[in-house]
């Protein structure tokens, strides 16, 4: 299974390395995992999920432990079940679904901060959410946007967006209230949720941040595509459970502030969405491939244009011919320096909701 960030391999376990898990060879079932060589357009504050996920483990039995770590690759235990992406609304409605997920959000910020790894040379301190944002925002604009604007400027210009679109946006946002940080998730998709028997774990976590935790929520509120009744019984469940865990603090400002994450969320989102519909692109691409890339495009252009002020919302028509000249001009310059496609572009715009395995 590949999405944007690895290549997952769910197999069998021999004799020797069921014997040194203490466990049934054949039967038991482990997920080796080999990060894709992909633009960097999520931060990573814990370059190794083994050490996070020590901690993790230890909190929320249901995700699966890291059992080694490699140079290049690593073995967790396999969590059995099936991605929300594959169950039905019957299986497991929404409701139910989501009152499990503001549970696991109680019990994620509840992991004590003295366990956790440590964080970057520079962190924000407790409470600083505004300069936790900032450091998404600068993340965005330094490490996603400029880093790759000279692959993709004419693209970006092309549909509208501006070279200092993330510095006006922070010079727009309003000042949000002291909240105090905790461990979150920051990929709570449907790709990233399991589900067995009605029961749920939520996987894959090397995107995982310290700091407010309202970005959690809105991370989660817009990769989930709930519409807008299930995005305010989202917010309802959320506040409730971080109440009944004992953390009324962590949910001081929601009203004011979710809205400025949802739009931080929305805004960033375009720069990795341009890019990964213009990379998932084939060499030979047809008619129906440009129209898919298209369309994902003018999807995230809509979301981002009221947050980043965008000036001009071009059509589908003329996304696609920006398409068109991108391409060609990638497929010119690839074919003079003798660059293949990475397998990590090949994944395609709708592999996966705004984040990946």
């Amino acid at each position: 299974m590949t999405g944007y960030h690895n290549s997952n391999y769910i197999v069998p376990l021999g004799w020797t390395l069921a014997l040194l898990l203490r466990t049934m060879p054949f039967r038991a079932r482990v997920k080796c995992r080999t990060p894709l060589q992909a633009a960097e357009v999520a931060p990573r504050i814990w370059p190794k999920e083994a050490e996070l996920l020590e901690v993790v483990t230890r909190h929320l039995k249901e995700v699966p432990r890291c059992l080694f770590e490699f140079d290049d690759w690593s073995m967790h235990a396999y969590r059995a079940g099936r991605p929300l992406t594959e169950v039905d609304e019957h299986e497991l409605n929404t409701g139910e679904l989501m009152a499990k997920l503001a549970d696991f959000f109680a019990r994620t910020v509840s992991v004590p901060e003295s366990e956790l790894p440590p964080r970057p040379e520079g962190w924000p301190e407790d409470g600083d959410s505004d300069g936790f944002l900032a450091w998404l925002i600068g993340f965005t604009e330094e490490r996603v946007h400029r880093a790759n604007r000279h692959r993709f400027d004419a693209l970006f210009e092309a549909v509208g967006i501006r070279p200092h679109a993330m510095t006006e946006f922070q010079k727009r946002a309003p000042r949000l209230l002291r909240r105090p940080f905790c461990l979150l998730h920051t990929d709570v998709h449907r790709a990233n949720i399991v589900v067995d028997r009605r029961e749920i774990a939520v996987i894959d976590w090397e995107l995982a941040l310290f700091g407010d935790p309202l970005h959690d929520l809105a991370t989660h509120l817009v990769r989930m595509e709930y519409d807008k009744e299930q995005q305010l019984e989202m917010r309802r469940l959320w506040a409730e459970a971080m109440v009944a865990a004992g953390r009324p603090e962590l949910t001081a400002g929601l009203e004011s502030d979710l809205p400025v994450y949802l739009d931080f969320e929305y805004a960033q989102s375009v720069f990795p969405d341009v890019m990964r519909a213009a990379m998932a692109l084939p060499a030979q691409a047809l008619d129906d491939d440009f129209e898919v890339a298209a369309a994902w495009v003018c999807r995230a252009l809509r979301r981002a244009a009221e947050p980043l002020k965008l000036e001009r919302a071009p059509d589908r028509r003329q996304v696609e011919a920006a398409l068109r000249d991108w391409h060609a001009d990638a497929s010119r310059r690839d074919a003079v320096m003798g660059l293949p496609v990475p397998d990590a572009e090949r994944a395609g715009p709708g592999a996966l909701a705004d984040g990946g395995l």
